[in-house]
């Protein structure tokens, strides 16, 4: 994908697709990753019984995306237990090693609350749900910090925390749950959350060590929500220019098979919160 400032000819910002070779190789393309296919659906999943309702009701579509170094439409049929795949995307340049498992992973970040619940499920087991995974996020504070590079959207402070970052691992129904905040945005891209999904890792008193990265991928929001959301404190003291979500180098306008979430608001105002479900389909062979 190219980025809007390296199409013009202008100086990619910093946190740019464009500007991370500047940053010690943080950030890994696709065309240095081992490819994965995963299925991203957006659904709220109740019991089990609804997960393997959920996985396939999205796989009765066709679904194309086009990256860096691949180019490629994949059909599958509903009715032959076959989820529909689409390609991962980076991790982007601010993933940090040894994420804290955890459920509310705020700390002391401002915002307007976000309920996530994710529902992990297992293309190569016919979209069964997939337990013991653990799901990790990451993402940006209210004025586009990310933890452990505080000052790369113009912000300084002391930087020895690990706001925004952890996961959980999911239960028998492949359901897992984590409690932030809303991100800011930062130069170059539109609000974001990072994902990866691991299977065999080894759980320790806070975090974990060794298994599988099934999934890498990042998820979006509604553009209008998200406008209301930006205009409102903190995220208001952001003077960096935002980017748009149709204007985004990543998201392709895929829906929730793009990572865009599902949300439902927590009252009735904006500041009172939302819940954002999504279904990820993932191969664990």
């Amino acid at each position: 994908m190219t980025d809007n400032a390296s199409a013009s000819g202008q100086t990619p910002e910093p946190g740019s697709v464009d500007s991370v070779s500047a940053q010690s190789g943080r950030h890994r393309t696709d065309n240095t990753m081992k490819r994965r296919r995963v299925l991203i659906g957006g659904a709220t999943i109740a019991a089990a019984g609804g997960l393997m309702a959920a996985g396939l009701a999205s796989a009765d579509t066709t679904t194309s995306e086009t990256d860096s170094d691949a180019s490629t439409t994949v059909t599958s049929d509903a009715s032959s237990g076959v989820c529909t795949l689409t390609s991962e995307v980076t991790e982007g340049p601010y993933w940090l090693a040894g994420a804290l498992v955890r459920e509310d992973i705020r700390e002391d970040r401002e915002g307007v609350e976000v309920q996530y619940t994710f529902t992990v499920v297992d293309q190569a087991n016919d979209c069964a749900p997939l337990e013991n995974a653990l799901v990790e996020i990451w993402h940006a504070d209210a004025l586009g910090e990310y933890s452990g590079y505080v000052g790369k959207n113009g912000h300084t402070e002391t930087d020895d925390s690990t706001f925004l970052r952890g996961g959980q691992t999911t239960d028998s129904n492949g359901q897992v749950s984590i409690t932030s905040i809303w991100p800011g945005h930062y130069v170059s891209r539109a609000v974001h959350v990072h994902m990866r999904v691991h299977t065999d890792v080894t759980l320790t008193d806070d975090s974990y060590t060794g298994g599988s990265i099934v999934h890498t991928g990042q998820l979006f929001f509604d553009a209008d929500i998200n406008s209301e959301i930006q205009a409102t404190s903190p995220y208001s003291d952001n003077t960096t220019t935002e980017t748009q979500l149709d204007d985004d180098t990543i998201y392709d306008d895929g829906g929730a098979s793009s990572g865009l979430l599902t949300l439902t608001a927590l009252g009735d105002s904006v500041s009172d919160g939302y819940a954002a479900t999504l279904t990820v389909g993932v191969s664990s062979s």
